[in-house]
This record gives C-alpha cells, sequence and structure tokens, in this order.
C-alpha cells in the first residue's frame, strides 16, 4: 500500500469521502486544501459509460475553455504560401512547409501544437510515429488539419483543450491552474464537461457520465454528484 505524506493525508481529511460535491462547491474545497508550493493544474476525469475498443465509442473533441489554461502553447504551423502568412498573423510561433517535417524527424520538438494545411499532410503523415506518441499529431476532427489555419492557430493560442477517452474508458483533461478565481475554474469546468457529453456517440448506451472527479496535481480527487452536472445533449 502507498504510504501518503502528512499534507496529502491532512488534505484528503477535508474532503468527504461519502459525498459526491457539485462543481461549485468542490472548486473552493480544492483551492483551500492545496499545499504545493507551485501553482498546480486543475484536472477533470470523467469515466464514461463507453467501450473505447469499439470504433462508434470513440469520444474525441475539442473545446476552447472561456478562460483559457493560463499557459501560452508554443504552436507550429505546417503550411504553404499565404498559408504561412496567415498563420504568422494569427500568431504561429514556428511556421515551415515540407522541410520541417525533416527538421522533425531529425529530433526538433520545440513546440507544444501542431496545426496543418490538407494539403500539406502527404509530408506531415510520416511524422505519424513521432507526435501520435505525443498527442501532437493533427487530425481533421480535433480542427489541427484546417484551411483555415489562422482560426486554428487563435484557437489553440486561446486556450484550447483536446480531450480523447482512453483505453480504459476514462477522459483526463486539464481546466486550470489552482491561482484561478473559482469562478473561472468553474466555468472551465463546465465547459469541458458540456464539451464531453456533446461528444456521447450514438452507439453509447445506459448512462454516459459514471463518475466525475476534480483534483489539482498533487492533490486528493474530489467525487461530483453527476446529477449536479448539466447533461447538454447535442440535438
Amino acid at each position: 500500500m502507498r504510504n501518503r505524506g502528512k499534507k496529502f493525508t491532512a488534505a484528503r481529511a477535508q474532503v468527504a469521502a461519502d459525498r459526491g460535491y457539485t462543481i461549485e462547491d468542490a472548486m473552493p474545497l480544492l483551492q483551500k486544501i492545496k499545499y504545493a508550493k507551485f501553482d498546480e493544474t486543475v484536472e477533470l476525469s470523467l469515466r464514461l459509460g463507453v467501450d473505447p475498443k469499439h470504433a462508434d465509442q470513440m469520444v474525441r473533441g475539442t473545446v476552447v475553455l472561456p478562460h483559457g489554461l493560463g499557459k501560452t502553447k508554443r504552436v507550429l504551423a505546417i503550411a504553404g504560401g499565404e498559408k504561412q502568412k496567415e498563420a504568422q498573423e494569427a500568431g504561429a510561433d514556428i511556421i515551415g512547409g515540407e522541410e520541417m517535417v525533416e527538421k522533425i524527424q531529425g529530433g526538433f520538438m520545440d513546440f507544444d501544437a501542431v496545426v496543418a494545411t490538407p494539403d500539406m499532410m502527404r509530408a506531415v503523415g510520416k511524422l505519424g510515429k513521432v507526435l501520435g506518441p505525443r498527442g501532437l499529431m493533427p487530425n481533421p476532427k480535433t480542427g489541427t488539419v484546417t484551411p483555415d489555419i489562422a482560426k486554428a492557430v487563435k484557437e489553440i493560442k486561446a486556450g484550447k483543450v483536446e480531450f480523447r477517452v482512453d483505453k480504459t474508458g476514462i477522459v483526463h483533461a486539464p481546466v486550470g491552474k489552482v491561482s484561478f478565481s473559482a469562478q473561472a475554474l468553474i466555468e472551465n469546468t463546465h465547459a469541458l464537461v458540456d464539451s464531453v457529453v456533446r461528444a456521447k456517440p450514438s452507439a453509447a448506451k445506459g448512462k454516459f457520465l459514471k463518475s466525475v472527479t476534480l483534483s489539482s496535481t498533487m492533490g486528493p480527487g474530489i467525487t461530483i454528484d453527476t446529477s449536479h452536472v448539466t447533461e447538454v445533449v447535442k440535438h
């Protein structure tokens, strides 16, 4: 059994183990019991009623959090001609064409997100084994392969978060920093939950949100009562 430190144990003692909290009640509590000396990331974990082994039950998508993540991502744009200029004007940090593929194959990884235009995907496709495991591979489903590369860059800079259910049926995603105001974190959390619910596949049967847990990087998990989470169904 893993031994926990005194600070973690003290923090966990302030979280009721026999109840589910609303997001509105959980967030101030999470901030109150923090003990780490750095500005922790606030994370949300959602256990979904899906079987990710079936392609028609895959849950993935993106959401632009209303208050961002407290960190500006370094964006690489792979495009050609006028699209490079559009990406630069939108705020892309690194811009290039097919030569960027060779540079990345050579070990260059000084970026946090990658966007590309469709015409570049024949070359970018070679990077699947490099970018895929890091969650950086451009994909049309997440809006990172698009002819409107300026919009893609702006959304990522504004705090766009990509989510994807893992093989155990859980979505893990950040919603901000502990130093944010409680209201900003609450609004970011609702935005993420709503987006995950909107991404519910039609093949998923039964209860979709099985459990929701809120935590900071070093802190204990706080169970959220799913009956208090607004389930927005996409019509």
